[in-house]
């Protein structure tokens, strides 16, 4: 029996994960379980994820917590180091791009341990982004890479990965997004905050330069401020966001400020999922969601200059404003005021639901 352990530890590894599990676990031969770093450690930004999935109780929870980016990727290393001299594991399948991914791999690979990365290939070509190192530095050193999208698969072979070891097979978030759509779409989370399908907006924030400085974080609270003008926004607020808008809490007070934004603590996969499907434009810095609107044909800005995820602009719904409020102001202005019947684009590639069984199937016939 050959055993292989799933290492998660952020939100969206949970989505990413849970489809490659949950057809692992159907493999006999196969000895499944999951690894929990606790990058992301409460409860709404962890243990509510696994719920929403049905994806069962980690078999281990590593409990590394926060830190720096070199604590947080040395303690991941340390205390999976433990797990794979007493697991032995045959094969460590890592997700995504956080601390844990990188972690995780260069722990397996120092151990003579084969690594299979979920989500290979994406690049920003912005190495100020931690995400980038961490996406470079694992598939330089995984033997299975298993990718989203062509463009991932030509980032590996210009960067000399073998082409054997390159593997498209879709997008597993989106088996997530399909398998759940429908049961989100029942949930009420509209009626709760007094909301219409396809007249509100949403806001995500998360990333360190649009967050990190005050300044920068003021003038895109300014932007959402305007354009709640004409839709309301709802802003689920990430904790790395929460401590700094503490530090602009004068403009919560204002009347018109906070009539037009409905701040609520970080929500549930479905919650989200069902919030997101009905929304008119989505606003947001994260890599998933771009992917998510696009599926759900939902028009999304990013707040970034660049993204690891071009199919979503190619072929989807997607366009990068970059943190500049007028900017923002102006192309959401332009979707919400001037809205336009095109036609809706084709689905990506492989993104249809199927990724997982693909990955499965990779590993029955090579491991």
């Amino acid at each position: 029996m050959k055993k292989i352990v799933i290492l998660v530890g952020a939100r969206p590894n949970f989505m990413k994960a849970a489809p490659v599990y949950n057809e692992l676990k159907k493999i006999k031969r196969f000895k499944t379980f999951i690894v929990h770093s606790g990058q992301h450690y409460d409860k709404a930004m962890s243990k509510v994820f696994f719920r929403d999935l049905a994806l069962p109780k980690p078999k281990i929870y590593l409990g590394v917590g926060s830190g720096t980016h070199a604590e947080q990727t040395a303690k991941v290393m340390m205390e999976f180091e433990k797990v794979c001299f007493k697991e032995k594991p045959d094969l460590v399948i890592v997700v995504g791009d956080v601390n844990t991914t990188l972690a995780g791999a260069l722990t397996a690979a120092k151990l003579c341990i084969p690594v299979a990365h979920v989500e290979a290939g994406l690049r920003s070509f912005d190495r100020t982004m931690p995400e980038e190192i961490n996406r470079l530095l694992t598939d330089q050193i995984s033997d299975f890479l298993f990718t989203t999208c062509e463009d991932a698969n030509r980032n590996l072979l210009r960067e000399g990965i073998a082409p054997e070891k390159i593997f498209f097979v879709g997008n597993t978030m989106i088996d997530s997004l399909l398998k759940h759509c429908t049961v989100a779409k029942k949930i009420k989370i509209l009626e709760m905050l007094g909301l219409d399908v396809g007249r509100y907006g949403v806001v995500t924030l998360h990333r360190p330069s649009n967050v990190d400085d005050i300044n920068v974080l003021q003038k895109i609270i300014d932007a959402i401020s305007e354009i709640s003008k004409i839709v309301p926004i709802v802003f689920p607020v990430h904790p790395r966001t929460d401590r700094q808008l503490d530090n602009i809490h004068f403009l919560l007070y204002e009347p018109e400020f906070k009539k037009g934004i409905k701040f609520t603590e970080p929500l549930g996969y479905l919650e989200f999922l069902s919030l997101m499907s009905g929304a008119s434009i989505v606003l947001t810095d994260s890599g998933g969601i771009q992917e998510e609107t696009t599926i759900l044909g939902i028009p999304c800005l990013t707040l970034r200059e660049n993204t690891e995820r071009p199919i979503t602009i190619t072929q989807g719904t997607n366009k990068l404003v970059g943190n500049d409020p007028k900017k923002i102001i102006k192309e959401a202005s332009k979707i919400l005021l001037e809205p336009k019947k095109t036609e809706r684009p084709k689905k990506p590639k492989y993104w249809d639901g199927f990724a997982g069984k693909r990955i499965a199937k990779i590993l029955r016939e090579r491991l």
